[in-house]
């Protein structure tokens, strides 16, 4: 194979990870050429709609996976906590490359914390989970909805729309604005998306030598079986995004430990579970993690967002 053709997103970040996966191919292999392509997907035509209005997270991958199935591309980068536990027939997610930090972060006035901000503060984030978190943890300030890629969100906040802005550490990382962070908020409190921080490479299904080149040098297989175990236990709650779900995985000497969190709509009732099992056996242990929830509670939680039509 002489050339490898990568399908992105147009924005900023976007590009970002994508030459990331680009360069390690770059490395790994001097004569392949690899070259990107840019698809405008329906959640970058349609900046001024909430999610809850397009159908959730396929607005960012549909367009990437159209033209991986009719062969415009070899594979499509995308953000793993934007990508759909059901994949299109004949794609397949082939490649984690090593997994970036999965916190949620506060963007507001130096010295302020979630937990110091004034009462009734404006906090601005276009995530359902953050904005039911913030509901349940501060259940004082107003929430606001905000869309547009990282930097619009920034300018948004800078022009006075909202008093703070909740954002993934991962991306601001990337894009290389960790000065505008000033919080870390705790993985244990403020419990990540599934796929938080990582990226996900979708193939076709039996490209083999697309998956081959892939593995060689842009996989992480620990971060890779982390992301089945909690796209598994996300699928076993229905699949899609319509639910503030929470989830923190890591690996401890063979042993995959993943916690999962559900809270209702209304941010006041929080089921939490914890499962551990051999790493080989992940998405075993997501599934498990997912038959807890709904054992303790969790279908009434599950009805509760579908009669709310909401879409994380």
């Amino acid at each position: 194979m002489k050339k490898l053709i990568l399908g992105t997103r147009g924005s900023p970040l976007a590009l970002i990870q994508t030459r990331s996966v680009a360069a390690l191919l770059r490395a790994r292999f001097p004569d392949l050429v690899v070259e990107e392509k840019i698809i405008v997907t329906d959640g970058d035509n349609q900046l001024d709609r909430s999610l809850v209005n397009m159908g959730g997270k396929g607005a960012f991958t549909e367009a990437l996976e159209a033209e991986l199935l009719n062969g415009q591309v070899d594979g499509a980068v995308h953000s793993c906590k934007d990508l759909p536990t059901l994949l299109p027939e004949g794609l397949a997610l082939s490649a984690v490359p090593s997994r970036a930090p999965v916190e949620d972060v506060l963007i507001t006035k130096p010295g302020l914390t979630l937990f110091t901000l004034p009462e009734g503060s404006r906090v601005a984030t276009g995530s359902l989970r953050r904005q039911i978190l913030l509901k349940r943890l501060r259940p004082d300030l107003i929430i606001r909805d905000i869309r547009g890629n990282v930097g619009t969100r920034l300018a948004k906040l800078d022009d006075g729309v909202a008093d703070a802005l909740i954002l993934a550490r991962a991306g601001l990382e990337r894009l290389q604005l960790s000065e505008r962070i000033t919080e870390v908020l705790d993985a244990e409190l403020f419990l990540p998306a599934v796929g938080q921080g990582a990226l996900a490479i979708e193939t076709r299904t039996g490209d083999e030598r697309v998956i081959e080149l892939l593995r060689a040098c842009a996989d992480m297989e620990t971060d890779r079986l982390c992301i089945m175990a909690e796209r598994a236990l996300l699928s076993s709650l229905g699949g899609g995004c319509q639910l503030s779900l929470g989830v923190i995985s890591k690996c401890i000497s063979g042993q995959l430990i993943l916690r999962a969190q559900l809270i209702s709509p209304d941010g006041l009732d929080c089921l939490d579970v914890t499962e551990e099992g051999l790493l080989a056996e992940a998405e075993a242990i997501g599934r498990l993690a997912g038959k807890a929830l709904l054992q303790a509670g969790g279908k009434a939680i599950l009805a509760a967002f579908e009669n709310r039509g909401g879409v994380a």
